[in-house]
């Protein structure tokens, strides 16, 4: 089936209107925010025009805010589906501290806990409830939910409903049935990777009415994407060492939990130390490690891909994959949980032939064969107690019909219940589930199970695991390009930082054209723009190279908003550069002595006596000059010239001692108060006081990120710290 086109979509509501309005004040109010990060203000405008929606975002692009802000402005309740009980909480816990009415129901609540909430819902006292997409096997629950007036239903990692995905599950897969009982309210999904077989796939399931689609592009620059191919265990363990020793933060993906353990065990005897995360552990305790993760506690993490949805940690310096992942997919958004403060990030994969063997295991059990499915029904059959109901664990069941893949048993029990034929249903008080046959009379013989549809997906699945191979193997085209091309991105630039692109991006000195040392100009003068300027004329750091290119290219992304970078002179002005050009302009700028990098945890960059004279004067420089000609799609006039005010520098009122005292304070508020410290106020926003210096609260409401609640809890204790400090 063919993706429907994704070409711009009819006009949205006015900027002006009504609804965008109410969404910008309970924006600023709950929020602290005051402008949209890049895509939201168009989705939420389509959102509130009452069209059903799929959004396709880069993870840490804001996609949480494109429901949760509608919601608030919306008549009703606004329904969440999301796939995992702790991301369900720590999103509640966010919400509730910013003063906005949000529950959940999943399986951790009583039957009693349950009812109250769902009273609560129809008395309106909620706005967003979170709700995980098993809820919706129980009719009683979905009648229940008829009486709730929902203004939107948000599917959240919406990609889980695809069986062309790499991360589908059933309970998802039956979302389009529950909104048919719902009776079709307003859908938005959300997903940050999805190949055009997958966005297919969400608008039939979900039956998308008149969608709006956006896809925000897939393309990560900030990310360095490597390959290296390894011999054996030994090999990998000293790469990984290397690694960590030189990034320090980071994630290490295994293939299974026995991998996770042995990864585990080696970094022990390095003395390095770790989280180990699988799906074999119960529920507190992956809650538990998670947390200890994105607490900071820990600062690296080895686990399966069931760690990663809900990671909300920016400062991940690397991501290793220590087997080969099954897809594209998979592979591309388990790397992008590096770097999502837009800081340089390293993503390496160890690559061993024999490592696939792994993932065919895994395509065995997820594709299961006719002959697979019939041998369970017929060992149900034979099971089945008086009330055609079978008490089994998916081991049991391996067993009664002879089989090895436990794997296999359970994908036979989803294709089962998707034709009909049988319902799982929970045992109280008991960890195994039951089954039930809804048709006892049907023989096996008699099943009907499409078949070439199996054999179809099977196809596709090892497609894609050829598509994964084929990137390790491939030593010609850039990485990111190639993955790009996959997503059906095929008009990308290399991105100058993988090592394919590093292998191949041979260039003689010379000295640049004026087009390139204005380039070069404005480059540097950004540089100054965010440092401080000392009283005997030195630089003082204060932002990485990462979040420099984010402002020279006019991101707004949320570290670059919230910092104020977006008022200075200098922001978006290599908008039409691009971040793939300047990523190797700054590394051949360190080269030639223009600018340093400290070495310490946070790398900063500054300007250099030299650079600071080019800046000023202009002067040519010989060296390797990447491309840095304007996109086609967004021309600049040739030859521009610096202003002299863009070329001068200023002090951004920058006092190290007093960002230090905020710190302290809201680390004293957040222990006293069990959260992370970030959940008080971010780093950014302690920037921002620090350089403001707020005397009230209504000073400090004009600082992004301090939203009415927030002001109210915490504000007049910090500006007291500021106060004191003088």
């Amino acid at each position: 089936m063919k993706c429907p086109p994704l070409e711009p979509e009819p006009d949205i509501l006015s900027a002006d209107s009504t609804p965008i309005h109410d969404a910008r004040e309970a924006l600023r109010k709950y929020f602290g925010f005051r402008e949209f990060l890049d895509g939201q203000e168009e989705v939420m405008a389509n959102i509130l025009g009452g069209r059903d929606t799929l959004v396709i975002m880069p993870t840490g692009g804001g996609k949480s805010l494109c429901y949760q802000l509608p919601a608030l402005v919306m008549e009703g309740v606004t329904i969440v589906i999301s796939p995992l009980i702790a991301l369900m909480k720590d999103q509640v816990d966010a919400l509730e501290r910013r003063g906005i009415p949000a529950t959940l129901i999943n399986s951790t609540l009583s039957l009693g806990e349950q009812q109250e909430r769902i009273a609560a819902l129809r008395r309106g006292e909620y706005k967003l409830v979170y709700v995980a997409p098993e809820r919706f096997r129980s009719r009683m629950f979905t009648n229940t939910m008829r009486q709730v007036e929902i203004a939107l239903f948000a599917v959240d990692e919406a990609h889980c409903l695809s069986q062309w995905g790499h991360d589908f599950r059933p309970d998802y897969f039956r979302l389009g049935e529950a909104l048919e009982e719902l009776g079709r309210p307003q859908v938005v999904a959300l997903t940050a990777t999805a190949t055009p077989e997958v966005r297919a796939d969400i608008l039939k399931v979900l039956t998308l009415r008149d969608p709006f689609v956006t896809i925000r592009g897939f393309q990560r620059p900030n990310l360095s994407l490597n390959v290296t191919h390894t011999k054996k265990h030994d090999d990998k363990y000293a790469r990984l060492k290397q690694i960590i020793r030189e990034h320090k933060k980071g994630i290490i993906y295994c293939s299974t939990r026995k991998r996770v353990d042995e990864v585990g065990e080696a970094l022990a005897e390095m003395n390095i130390k770790a989280v180990e995360y699988h799906g074999g552990l119960d529920d507190k305790e992956r809650e538990s490690r998670q947390n200890q993760f994105i607490n900071r506690e820990r600062d690296i993490a080895v686990a399966t891909n069931a760690f990663g949805m809900g990671i909300d940690r920016s400062d991940v310096r690397f991501v290793v994959h220590y087997d080969v992942p099954g897809s594209i997919e998979a592979y591309y958004q388990e790397a992008g949980r590096a770097g999502r403060d837009g800081e340089p990030s390293w993503c390496e994969l160890f690559f061993n032939f024999a490592d696939t063997k792994t993932q065919e295991f895994f395509l065995d059990g997820a594709n299961p064969t006719i002959d697979v499915i019939q041998s369970i029904y017929q060992a149900l059959l034979n099971k089945a107690n008086s009330q055609h109901e079978v008490e089994a664990t998916i081991e049991d069941l391996t067993d009664y019909a002879g089989l090895k893949n436990s794997m296999a048993v359970s994908s036979s029990l989803g294709h089962l219940a998707r034709a009909g034929y049988i319902e799982r249903f929970d045992i109280p008080g008991k960890r195994v589930r039951g089954t039930r046959l809804l048709q006892p009379d049907v023989l096996t013989r008699h099943l009907k199970i499409d078949a070439n549809a199996l054999r179809k997906k099977d196809r596709r699945d090892r497609s894609k695991l050829k598509a994964m191979i084929d990137l390790c193997y491939d030593e010609q085209r850039c990485r990111q390009q190639q993955i790009l091309a996959y997503f059906g991105e095929h008009e990308s630039q290399p991105c100058g930082t993988c090592d394919i692109c590093r292998r191949n991006g041979v260039q003689t000195a010379r000295e640049g054209t004026a087009d390139e040392v204005t380039v070069l100009r404005q480059v540097l003068s950004g540089i100054a723009r965010m440092s401080t300027k000392q009283a005997d004329g030195t630089w003082e750091p204060r932002f990485g190279k990462g979040r420099i290119i984010q402002m020279l290219v006019g991101s707004k992304s949320k570290e670059i908003v919230e910092a104020g970078l977006d008022q200075l002179s200098t922001y978006g002005l290599l908008k039409s550069v691009g971040t793939s050009a300047l990523h190797p302009l700054f590394a051949e700028m360190e080269k030639q002595g223009l600018i340093e990098t400290s070495t310490g945890e946070y790398p900063l960059v500054t300007l250099t006596p030299k650079g600071a004279d080019i800046m000023r004067k202009g002067s040519n420089i010989r060296m390797m000059w990447p491309s840095t000609a304007p996109t086609a799609s967004q021309p600049t006039k040739p030859g521009v010239k610096l202003t002299e005010a863009e070329v001068s520098t200023r002090e951004l009122g920058f006092d190290d001692a007093l960002f230090e005292k905020l710190k302290r304070h809201r680390n004293v508020v957040a222990m006293a108060e069990g959260v992370p410290a970030y959940v008080i106020f971010s780093n950014q926003t302690l920037e921002f006081l620090t350089r403001l210096k707020p005397k009230s609260i209504e000073e400090g409401l004009k600082i992004r990120g301090v939203g009415d609640k927030k002001a109210q809890t915490y504000l007049p204790d910090f500006i007291r710290v500021i106060q004191k400090h003088g």
